[in-house]
C-alpha cells in the first residue's frame, strides 16, 4: 500500500489527499484527489492472494513529473481530436496541439492534472468533483464533472461519470488505468489473454486519428471474438504505427445503456471483466511507457501494461455518425464503467 502521508501536500493551493476503499473480501483501492487516479488496486488471484495490478509512484509529483496519465481520470475529451478543431453550432474552437498535430486527453493541462474537490467518502465509496472553466484549455462552456468510484461486495471497481454545462460543450471520459494482472512490475503483459466483444473498429490516419470508417474486424488481426494472447499480435504489422495495440473498438449497440460485460482479460490466475455503458473501448498495451522505478522499486518499460479504456469514438466531434458528443444545457451526461475481478 502507498503511505498515504505521502500525498499529504499542496499543489496550486489545494490539498493532494489519498483515500483507500476496502470490501469485506479483503480487496483494496487507494484514490487520489490529484487527477482522480487509482494509486493502487490488491485484486485477488484463484488462490486469494491479492497483489497489486496497477502501475503507479509513490508520490503524486511522480505522476506529475514522470507518467501524468497513469490511472487517471481524462477529460475534457478523452483520445485525439483531429487538429485540435472541432465546430460546434457553427463556431469553430481550436484546441492546444499536444500530440502529433492533434489534441490530445483535453489537452496540455487536463483533468488528469487536476486536484479535484472530494465531494463523499465512505469506507467503500469515494466522490470527487471537477469545475472546468469556459474556455479551458480551448472547450467552451463551465462544466461540472462528478465522479464516483465504488468498491463493490463482488470484487468490483465501478466508476460512474456525471456532468452538465451552462453552454453547448463536447465531452467525453475515460479511466486510463494500467493494469497488469501478474502484478505491477512483472514485466509484460505478453501473456495476458484478452476477449473483447465487439465486431467491428475505427481505423485511423498516418496521425492515429480515426478516418471516419467503421470496419469489420473479420479476418484482421482485430478480432479479438474469441480469447488471444496478447503477445501473439502485438507486434504484427498492423499495430506497428503504435508500436503495439493502441486501437479503437466498435462495442455492440447498446440501446438501454446497461452496464454490461465488453470484454474479459486473464493473466498471473486473475480474471478481469470490463463493463461498460459507452460505446468505445481502446486497448492500449503501454507502448510509450518510459522506463521508471515505479511504486514497489520495480522497473516499468514498453509493454508492461494493458489499458481498456471505456470511451466514446476518438474525434466523434468531427464524424457525425460517430456516437454523439455534444452536451446542452439541461442535459446530464451519465456513464459507468466497471472493472470486476472474478
Amino acid at each position: 500500500m502507498v503511505n498515504a502521508d505521502l500525498f499529504k501536500d499542496l499543489y496550486k493551493k489545494r490539498r493532494v489527499q489519498l483515500m483507500t476503499l476496502r470490501n469485506p473480501n479483503g480487496m483494496r483501492v487507494q484514490i487520489t484527489n490529484y487527477g482522480a487516479k487509482i494509486v493502487s488496486l490488491y485484486a485477488p488471484n484463484e488462490q486469494g492472494e491479492l497483489a497489486d495490478v496497477v502501475l503507479g509512484f509513490n508520490t503524486w509529483q511522480e505522476w506529475r513529473d514522470k507518467e501524468t496519465y497513469f490511472n487517471a481520470v481524462i477529460g475534457r475529451f478523452a483520445n485525439r481530436i483531429k487538429d485540435g478543431r472541432f465546430t460546434l453550432d457553427g463556431q469553430t474552437y481550436q484546441l492546444p496541439i499536444n500530440n502529433g498535430g492533434n489534441c490530445l486527453h483535453g489537452g496540455v493541462e487536463g483533468f488528469n492534472e487536476k486536484v479535484w474537490e472530494i465531494v463523499g467518502q465512505t469506507a467503500y465509496s469515494v466522490s470527487l468533483h471537477y469545475r472546468a472553466a469556459d474556455g479551458e484549455e480551448g472547450f467552451p462552456g463551465n462544466l461540472d464533472v462528478y465522479v464516483t468510484y465504488v468498491l463493490t461486495k463482488d470484487n468490483s471497481l465501478q466508476i460512474n461519470y456525471e456532468a452538465k454545462t451552462d453552454k453547448p460543450t463536447i465531452l467525453g471520459f475515460t479511466n486510463h488505468a494500467y493494469f497488469n494482472l501478474e502484478g505491477e512490475g512483472s514485466g509484460t503483459v505478453h501473456n495476458h489473454i484478452l476477449q473483447i466483444d465487439a465486431d467491428e473498429y475505427t481505423p485511423f490516419d498516418s496521425t492515429n486519428c480515426p478516418t471516419g470508417e467503421i470496419l469489420k474486424v473479420d479476418g484482421t488481426p482485430m478480432d479479438f471474438r474469441e480469447p488471444v494472447r496478447v503477445g501473439d499480435r502485438i507486434d504484427l504489422p498492423f499495430f506497428e504505427q503504435g508500436r503495439g495495440i493502441d486501437n479503437n473498438w466498435v462495442l455492440r449497440p447498446n440501446p438501454e445503456k446497461e452496464l454490461r460485460k465488453v470484454a474479459t482479460v486473464k493473466a498471473g490466475g486473475r480474471t478481469m471483466e470490463v463493463l461498460t455503458t459507452m460505446p468505445g473501448l481502446q486497448v492500449y498495451t503501454g507502448n510509450w511507457v518510459e522506463e521508471n522505478e515505479g511504486k514497489s522499486g520495480r522497473m516499468y518499460g514498453i509493454q508492461h501494461a494493458i489499458c481498456l479504456e471505456t470511451q466514446n469514438f476518438p474525434d466523434a466531434p468531427n464524424h457525425p455518425n460517430f456516437p454523439n458528443a455534444v452536451l446542452r444545457p439541461g442535459e446530464i451526461y451519465f456513464e459507468q464503467t466497471a472493472y470486476k475481478f472474478v
